[in-house]
């Protein structure tokens, strides 16, 4: 079967079309003749059962296409015989298909008909078509000898669309170009208009991507997808696209987390439709070390999660996960580090690229000139090495693009320093959006509305010319451009329109010391010390400190303890963590060593750290000070001492096997602690399984509970490899700690009937010499 697109009059609107008794119908005069062509393409295959070879856009000597075979429709009738197929498409609004749009291919069938080529003939087309055009249609054909005739307009086509889920996940463009409420039942719509309405416009502009439809592969086998790439490739597009896809499949519930231990507190074994979206996974624009930690500890349970039938989808930039991996327990999750489920979302196809640029500028806030002086180079800016789906969103913008000269060369300079350039959008605003911008990147990207300032927040927009009345009406300005607006869990919430643009403040950041100094001092203290360095220590896309502004750092960081959380007990856990962390991670030598002359007796601390020494921040901190020889030497004996006790007590066994603990000990000093866990804590393991059992807290997991000795098992058996009478004692142990979770997993464990999206096939790319960018000026 061969397909013949053609275009006529449009009219670009952005209202719905309105048909009939008011039903709200999809936007399909927003889609493009490329994407339109596509869409029919789909409903020939999924809902009228053809098999379609391709598609035409150019005049083939007076043959549309041609099918030979049985066609067989919806109802009991089917013919037999050679078709031809006609897609009209239309970018006018409210737009009826007359009869005079139909002569030329009146004249092509009769020609056709005479040459035993055309038996039946079928027109889909997005312009209304009332039953009696539609009979009047018919008699047209008939006068030309064509024996079967099949039209279909915008009415049938939206039913169609309304009433076949697989359809809307293979064009799921649909979903922004439609009303959620006539798609979803009530529960999945109140989910989707709470999580995906600020993304309902991208929803209108994604293209189904090589990478998308491995996603979506990777979550059927798996239940569990992980997306790897650079900033502004698309990860979210995908993830909300997978995400819309399990809403409207199975009536999914959708949970959008931005932290691993909220993951375990959602997560409902008897609710086995739940699907968990993480974006930026081990961090937003930075490495963070925390959130690694706290993934380690449910890696162990996302098997059992899958097992219950729930799915999950993560974000992450690829300098942020190779930073993260040297971290991750992949171990405990195999998944993780299979390479069919890490996509490399920027592996663009050409044809996805020219789609992708054609939606944004065809649905953007360009004005048509611009649109129009831009066509002829829009070829060169999609093959661009450095096109990335953010490159469309920015020409796109007109904010963006204020002075840019429209040639190849200025062009492609756009896309190849985006950076450069977005920094120079950025220092190009008004003091009222500049002081907008800094309040969100000083609340780490998450700025609550209404906004209520912070005294040092009110000084910093002082001193940045502006105030608040200012930075509002700024936001709503910025709004679609630079900023978004959204519900997050109930609250009001600003954030950047794209990580990248945070990236961008960051940079402008870094080389204005004035500018700089007026971020630190007005920087909650706990937002602080997720974004910036103190010196340099290799964490990618953060705000590095100078030396002449760290007495400023540790006066702010002194305020840290009453800023967290209004418990005071979770205000003095918070702060000590976080500050800890951020010691240990972002600070250099010279900054640590100025800390501890303010704050010696930090010392103390961290060489007695508690139990739990995975977690406890005092024993990287500990090691890191160690490592820069700054732990003196009675400290360093304190430490060693300390996580030898809690191993050979039987408590905690994490300095057996980590390395940087190790590191503590001098050599003969290790020796001695094996020769005394083999002596006196391997005898003792019988007795420590018991106990562990008998301590079981019934609202926790077996598994995840008794994870932590597991760990130690195996630790023992590492050192232990030669000894064979330890090695019989440490298997026997482990085996019935294995066989104490099996007897207490709840039956959920018991694996569920697994959904599944199903395939997702490629679009044909359309043949002939048009390009798609023909009419995105109309």
């Amino acid at each position: 079967m061969l397909i013949q697109y053609e275009a006529w009059p449009t009219l670009f609107d952005n209202s719905y079309i309105v048909a009939g008794a008011g039903d709200r119908m999809y936007e399909l005069h927003n889609l493009g003749w490329n994407a339109f062509q596509q869409l029919c393409l789909t409903i020939v295959r999924e809902i009228l059962g053809q098999t379609v070879e391709s598609f035409l856009d150019s005049n083939d000597g007076g043959r549309d296409g041609a099918f030979a075979g049985q066609w067989k429709t919806i109802g009991a009738e089917s013919f037999t015989g050679r078709f031809v197929i006609q897609c009209k498409f239309t970018a006018r609004i409210n737009s009826t298909l007359r009869l005079a749009h139909l002569s030329d291919e009146v004249a092509k069938a009769r020609r056709l008909v005479e040459q035993g080529r055309c038996d039946g003939y079928v027109l889909l087309t997005n312009a209304k078509v009332s039953g009696k055009k539609a009979e009047q249609i018919e008699d047209l054909f008939t006068a030309a000898g064509v024996k079967h005739i099949i039209v279909h307009g915008l009415s049938w086509i939206c039913d169609q669309i309304r009433e076949n889920k697989r359809l809307r996940m293979l064009v799921p463009r649909v979903y922004g170009l439609g009303d959620l409420s006539q798609i979803l039942d009530e529960r999945a719509y109140t989910q989707a208009r709470a999580v995906l309405a600020s993304l309902r416009e991208e929803l209108a502009k994604t293209v189904v991507t090589e990478a998308y439809r491995r996603a979506a592969a990777a979550l059927d086998q798996h239940g569990f997808v992980l997306l790897i790439g650079e900033p502004a490739a698309g990860k979210t597009t995908i993830a909300s696209l997978l995400s819309m896809a399990a809403i409207d499949q199975w009536n999914a519930s959708l949970l959008k987390l931005d932290a691993p231990g909220k993951v375990m507190e959602h997560w409902n074994p008897h609710e086995p439709s739940q699907f968990f979206w993480l974006d930026d996974a081990f961090g937003v624009a930075q490495y963070e070390a925390f959130l690694v930690h706290g993934w380690n500890h449910i890696l162990p349970q996302l098997p059992t999660m899958l097992r219950t039938g729930a799915k999950v989808v993560m974000t992450s930039r690829d300098y942020i996960y190779n930073s993260a991996r040297k971290d991750l327990k992949e171990g405990a999750f195999p998944l993780m580090k299979e390479s069919r489920v890490v996509i490399d979302v920027q592996d663009l196809t050409a044809e996805e690229r020219r789609q992708i640029l054609y939606n944004h500028l065809k649905l953007g806030k360009q004005p048509k000139s611009f649109r129009a002086d831009i066509k002829p180079h829009l070829e060169a800016v999609a093959l661009h090495r450095r096109f990335i789906p953010e490159t469309a969103r920015r020409l796109a913008d007109p904010l963006f693009t204020k002075g840019l000269y429209i040639d190849d060369y200025y062009l492609g300079q756009f896309v190849e320093k985006r950076e450069q350039l977005l920094q120079e959008v950025l220092q190009g605003i008004d003091d009222d959006s500049k002081a907008a911008l800094a309040l969100v990147y000083m609340r780490n990207d998450r700025l609550e509305s209404p906004i209520q300032l912070q005294p040092s927040e009110e000084q910093a927009i002082a001193r940045l010319r502006s105030t608040l009345g200012g930075c509002v009406a700024a936001l709503e300005a910025l709004k679609g451009s630079l900023v978004q607006h959204f519900y997050d869990n109930g609250e009001s919430v600003w954030r950047f329109k794209h990580p990248t643009i945070g990236d961008a403040y960051a940079s402008i950041l870094v080389r204005n010391p004035e500018l700089l100094g007026i971020y630190v001092q007005g920087t909650a203290p706990e937002k602080l010390v997720e974004q910036v360095t103190c010196g340099d220590v290799g964490i990618e896309q953060a705000v590095i400190i100078p030396k002449a502004l760290y007495p400023l750092v540790l006066s702010r960081l002194r305020e840290f303890a009453t800023t967290a959380y209004k418990d005071p007990w979770l205000a003095r856990w918070s702060a000590r963590s976080g500050l800890q962390g951020f010691l240990r991670w972002r600070c250099s030598k010279e900054f640590l060593s100025l800390y501890l002359a303010n704050h010696p007796d930090l010392l103390d601390k961290v060489s007695q750290p508690g139990l739990m020494l995975d977690s406890v921040p005092e024993v990287g901190l500990a090691v890191r000070l160690h490592e820069l020889g700054l732990l003196p030497e009675g400290h360093c004996r304190k430490f060693v001492a300390a996580v030898s006790n809690y191993a050979l007590e039987g408590q905690d066994l994490y300095a057996l096997d980590n390395l940087g603990i190790r590191s503590v000990f001098e050599d003969h000093e290790f020796g001695e602690f094996l020769l005394k866990v083999r002596t006196e804590l391997v005898p003792r393991l019988d007795h420590i399984r018991r106990e562990w059992q008998s301590n079981y807290p019934s609202d926790d997991r077996p598994e995840s509970y008794m994870q932590p000795l597991l760990d130690s098992f195996e630790a023992l058996k590492g050192h232990f490899v030669d000894d064979q009478e330890s090695m019989k004692i440490v298997e026997r142990e482990a085996g019935r700690a294995a066989e104490w979770i099996h007897e207490h997993m709840p039956d959920d464990s018991d694996e569920k009937p697994r959904r599944k999206l199903g395939k997702v096939t490629a679009a044909d790319a359309p043949g002939g010499e048009r390009s798609i960018f023909d009419d995105v000026d109309l």
